[in-house]
């Protein structure tokens, strides 16, 4: 299992002294959809190029013209990006066939898909990389969480790895280690504590463990 940051709510500088802190403990550092948004992919260009040796993921969510905007990822230099299930199969495809070109990875997340394992079981048939649970922050507002949703693709999917996003924290991390997911993706519960180190050394160190 490996532990990616998600980094959502900070520019450029704040991403790189957050990374500097944490650095031994992730394995992949997410450029959010919100830094996307905000920096463009100069985020994504100035993470990799600090940071060379870690895995960058491209949080782009693609819905539509994935060749493209994976072919601008990769040159950025995002090792993975990310693509939405509920978007066509011919987009998701697109995006797996680009990002082959470039020794890239692609993550599909699930966010907002009904059908869930039915639609797992077709994009896993895809060739794609991951696919991740993820239960976006204005349900997680309400409560809910993607730990029943993880359970359900583990069940049908064959191929691709399985991840797992949305509101973990500490106290709950060890129910998902439980099921054994290859990617835990951490945000708030590393990024909004106090002592963002100490955080992510204790959530490496049980993922490690798991």
């Amino acid at each position: 299992m490996q532990l990616q940051l998600a980094l959502d709510l900070v520019d450029i500088p704040q991403a790189k002294q957050v990374i500097q802190e944490v650095e031994p403990y992730i394995d992949i550092v997410e450029i959010g959809t919100p830094v996307v948004i905000n920096e463009g992919l100069k985020a994504v260009k100035e993470i990799k190029a600090a940071f060379p040796h870690l895995t960058v993921l491209a949080d782009l969510k693609i819905m539509d013209a994935a060749g493209y905007e994976v072919m601008k990822a990769s040159e950025a230099g995002a090792d993975i990006v990310t693509v939405l299930g509920a978007s066509e199969d011919l987009t998701i495809q697109g995006a797996v066939e680009e990002a082959r070109k470039h020794n890239k990875q692609i993550l599909v997340d699930m966010i907002g898909v009904k059908h869930l394992e039915e639609r797992a079981q077709q994009v896993d048939a895809l060739g794609v990389d991951y696919i991740c649970v993820h239960t976006g922050y204005d349900l997680q507002a309400v409560g809910k969480n993607s730990f029943e949703d993880l359970q359900t693709i583990k069940r049908v999917v064959k191929h691709a790895k399985t991840a797992i996003a949305g509101g973990i924290k500490l106290s709950t991390l060890p129910e998902v280690i439980a099921a054994r997911p290859d990617l835990i993706i951490v945000g708030g519960g590393i990024t909004g504590q106090n002592d963002i180190k100490a955080a992510a050394a204790e959530m490496h160190g049980l993922i490690k463990r798991g």
